[in-house]
């Protein structure tokens, strides 16, 4: 397992841990022209508001343009390099088409330099290689799922997150998602064969405040701890309960431990074949 664990010599570093990315990235300086500033929002809008709390500060970092329409079909691709991205938790890879455009993927796992990748109906079946759904063997892990034909990838694209293929019924597929949701699709989606990399991220223990703040991660307070008039949880005298069944969010609407907090209304349910799994606890039985 390649992550690297500190020696306790101060309290906050008594069990953190980073990954070893020497053991896998080529290289540390990105390829300058597809990489922009971005400026850091510090969770708001574009009208100034805070849309995410806890949000701010953090270290500068240069943003990488991805591919993630795949539009450059049946043209070979080799792999120069499988790099950091400070935008994402997944690692990322410089790959060279046959005509010479060079274009930032998200790397999946065991990808090395020198492969050669490919986007097209016909391709193999191997990590990598981008394909339709309708073409993909029942069963196969994919991962950066289009939601809608030539949409771009938006399912699974985070580090080892990966989308099971578990039908095709008709012009329509069926995935379990992470969350173990099954969602129908399109067959004519595009997906790429294998698990996004760097699927030890979640394995990373932060350790200390600090790093947290290099992050971009301001310090995250407890409702419990706050006013009535800033959250339902506030409030009370020494540690008081919450006074309600549920937990809520600072706006008073059900969240966490299993709740359920999906838009009864949303556009997509009409997709879900089966709701995830919900773990329940002492809290809401």
């Amino acid at each position: 397992m390649a992550i690297k664990r500190y020696k306790p010599t101060s309290n906050g570093q008594r069990n953190m841990t980073v990954i070893k990315y020497k053991d896998y990235l080529t290289t540390d300086k990105p390829h300058k022209a597809l990489t922009k500033g971005k400026k850091n929002n510090s969770g708001r809008n574009s009208d100034g508001r805070l849309t995410s709390r806890f949000r701010g500060g953090g270290n500068k970092r240069n943003y990488r343009m991805i591919d993630f329409l795949f539009d450059k079909k049946n043209i070979p691709a080799k792999v120069e390099t499988v790099e950091y991205d400070p935008y994402r938790s997944a690692f990322i890879s410089l790959v060279c088409y046959r005509d010479g455009e060079r274009r930032y993927m998200i790397a999946p796992r065991k990808l090395a330099v020198g492969d050669v990748i490919e986007n097209s109906e016909t391709a193999p079946i191997k990590p990598g290689n981008r394909l339709p759904l309708s073409k993909i063997p029942i069963s196969t892990f994919v991962y950066c799922v289009e939601s809608n034909p030539n949409g771009g990838a938006k399912f699974a694209r985070s580090a080892g997150n990966y989308v099971e293929l578990v039908a095709i019924d008709g012009d329509e597929a069926q995935l379990r998602m992470p969350s173990s949701e099954i969602r129908r699709v399109p067959a004519a989606c595009w997906a790429t064969i294998g698990e996004a990399s760097n699927e030890q991220h979640k394995l990373v223990n932060i350790g200390k405040a600090g790093r947290a703040r290099q992050m971009g991660r301001r310090p995250r307070v407890r409702g419990a701890a706050m006013n009535p008039v800033d959250h339902p949880h506030g409030g009370g005298e020494g540690k008081a309960g919450r006074g309600h069944r549920r937990q809520r969010t600072k706006w008073g609407k059900p969240s966490g431990k299993g709740q359920k907090t999906r838009d009864p209304k949303k556009y997509s349910n009409d997709k879900i074949v089966r709701r995830r799994k919900v773990k329940m606890t002492a809290n809401n039985k």
